[in-house]
């Protein structure tokens, strides 16, 4: 049994060519937790890390780390390191993640270890490296994170392992279904992260707040409504952090602070914002790609000032009548 939660894979110039010995080099490149879990997959049951993600993790070659390994094999039992058949090998490329055709590890001369935790965490301690204890402590973390992951996703992957299985064992490419997995996997990767429902802000919280609203604003990927009667161009600096290409409407009032010149500068640089003057709502609302709809208890010119609550309400039919109130 044999998947991964994710379809990014970070660090794939880094994997087999380098092994940064001195200070300068290793300070240059830190992981943290999230990138971690990026690296782990399920292989026969068991949460594993690659070869060559160990090396990278680790700043050394993955033929030094495989060496370490032989050199003290009595120490590395299956449970805790393995190396993967053709077939494991043929499901891990399928999923755009490594070993892509004519990319990284496609051309390795055999085929890659696959390390548990407790490999992982045996290994940290036969490697001479000044940042082994850190690096093993972001990912034991990270396999911790994954494990809750797993208990609710856990079904999922295994279902869809099994057709992967299926595929490989007619003889049928899987360059066909790469699409549908990638989409899947893009919707599990959006479920781990807990998602947003409400938050109640206390007088003070300003940074707190302001970053919720950026996290709402970044989920853009089209378009986004914001309905606000007491914005000023303050909320320029905050729409400038939107993605590309998202277009912005702004629903205020009559007496909105926002000059055509402030407009005209923002959409040279940042396309496309809108405003629009109406006197027909009260509350504030986040509306994102006509999808998401937050409410928000207070300006977001004032944000953190005093307390108020920002909430994700959960019937998106309100959206549309929204919009023509707008």
């Amino acid at each position: 049994m044999f998947y991964n939660i994710h379809t990014l894979k970070i660090g794939s110039d880094k994997m087999d060519n380098n092994n940064t010995n001195t200070k300068e080099e290793k300070s240059l490149v830190n992981y943290n937790v999230e990138e971690i879990e990026n690296l782990i997959y399920t292989i026969r049951g068991k949460q594993v890390m690659l070869d060559s993600d160990v090396a990278m993790l680790y700043h050394y070659e993955t033929r030094k780390i495989n060496q370490t390994v032989k050199r003290n094999i009595e120490r590395f039992p299956e449970e805790f390191c393995f190396q993967l058949t053709e077939k494991e090998v043929e499901v891990l490329r399928s999923q755009f993640v490594i070993l892509k055709k004519n990319g990284k590890g496609h051309h390795r001369k055999y085929l890659p270890y696959a390390f548990t935790e407790q490999g992982i965490a045996m290994l940290s301690g036969l490697l001479k490296n000044d940042i082994a204890v850190q690096v093993s402590i972001n990912i034991m973390n990270a396999f911790v994170s994954m494990r809750r992951f797993l208990l609710n996703n856990g079904q999922v992957f295994e279902r869809l392992t099994n057709v992967e299985y299926k595929i490989l064992e007619q003889g049928k490419t899987l360059s066909k279904h790469e699409k549908q997995f990638e989409k899947v996997f893009d919707e599990l990767q959006k479920s781990k992260k807990d998602e947003f429902k409400q938050k109640i802000f206390f007088d003070g919280q300003i940074y707190d707040a302001y970053s919720l609203i950026l996290d709402i604003i970044k989920r853009a990927k089209s378009k986004i409504l914001i309905i606000d009667n007491y914005v000023d161009d303050s909320i320029l600096k905050m729409l400038s952090k939107k993605n590309k290409n998202v277009d912005v409407i702004i629903a205020t009032s009559t007496n909105c602070k926002i000059t055509k010149l402030d407009i005209n500068k923002f959409n040279k640089q940042y396309p496309m914002l809108k405003i629009v003057s109406t006197n027909k709502f009260h509350d504030r609302f986040i509306v994102i790609d006509d999808k998401e709809l937050y409410h928000c208890g207070a300006s977001l010119k004032d944000l953190g000032k005093k307390c108020f609550a920002i909430s994700k309400m959960l019937d998106t039919n309100y959206i549309e009548e929204i919009k023509k109130v707008c």
